[in-house]
């Protein structure tokens, strides 16, 4: 059986190597990307270019959508990479007939619900552990959005914009909001103790949506490993895509940031 042909955008980065080092033996991929991809077919091409990039979505059964700006926070570069470079992701996609847009979205959604001082998040993310008594109250899918930065903004314009074409277009779109990636593989923070998510768990909830059943028209998941300190709900990801995290950023001293 051939493999699934996948459309990887932003295929540089950190996920674009794990994912491609990962599960190369399931998908074919191919990559859209400023600069080429060492192993794989790529077009380069910027996203925010709608005309440039639209020749890398044709005979694709699924992109996973990666690139973002992730430059110093500011209103020019995120509306004209992470929210016009979205739009035109997702409108070659729906063009060429594309069954499936995988969307990479942030925790950084929900992590305003840190700046509340009469809840606990700010604390676990300042590493305030005495301060907090467990069990909180785990933030869900369906809590209001609380973005912490202009980037968050622009990963909730992807959310939603997934959601029209969802509905507009019958394309599956599913939304992982990622936590914590780092290149070390563990903490570097004390805001990551809460969030971290392996490299492992990653690659993991990636093939997850990518292979889920094409009856899944929209999702919305977040992505933490198992740690003592997470506050953002993992269960969706765990019952409807039967994804297994077996990372942990207890096996990591906070201690030793102190």
């Amino acid at each position: 059986m051939a493999k699934p042909k996948v459309l990887l955008t932003g295929a540089s980065g950190l996920i674009g190597r794990l994912t491609i080092a990962g599960l190369r033996d399931k998908y074919e991929f191919s990559a859209l990307n400023r600069r080429p991809v060492e192993g794989i077919p790529c077009l380069e091409a910027d996203v925010c270019d709608g005309e440039a990039i639209k020749p890398a979505f044709p005979g694709m059964d699924m992109v996973l959508h990666l690139a973002a700006y992730t430059g110093p926070d500011n209103w020019e570069d995120t509306m004209a990479i992470t929210v016009m470079g979205t739009l035109n992701v997702y409108q070659c996609a729906q063009e060429a007939g594309v069954r499936r847009v995988v969307f990479m979205s942030s925790g950084s959604t929900m992590c305003g619900y840190e700046l509340d001082d009469d809840k606990p998040y700010g604390k676990l993310a300042c590493g305030e552990y005495d301060k907090v008594t467990a069990p909180w109250p785990m933030i869900t899918y369906r809590d209001l959005p609380r973005p912490d930065s202009r980037y968050a903004v622009g990963k909730l314009f992807g959310e939603a914009c997934g959601r029209w074409f969802a509905d507009h277009y019958g394309m599956s779109v599913l939304c992982i909001r990622l936590g914590a990636v780092l290149d070390t593989d563990q903490p570097q923070l004390f805001r990551h103790f809460p969030g971290y998510l392996s490299q492992a768990d990653a690659v993991q909830i990636i093939d997850k949506c990518l292979s889920a059943p094409s009856s899944l028209k929209y999702g919305l998941f977040d992505a933490i490993s198992e740690n003592k300190y997470r506050w953002r709900d993992t269960m969706p990801a765990k019952e409807i895509l039967d994804w297994k995290p077996t990372g942990s950023s207890d096996r990591f001293d906070p201690n030793k940031l102190r």
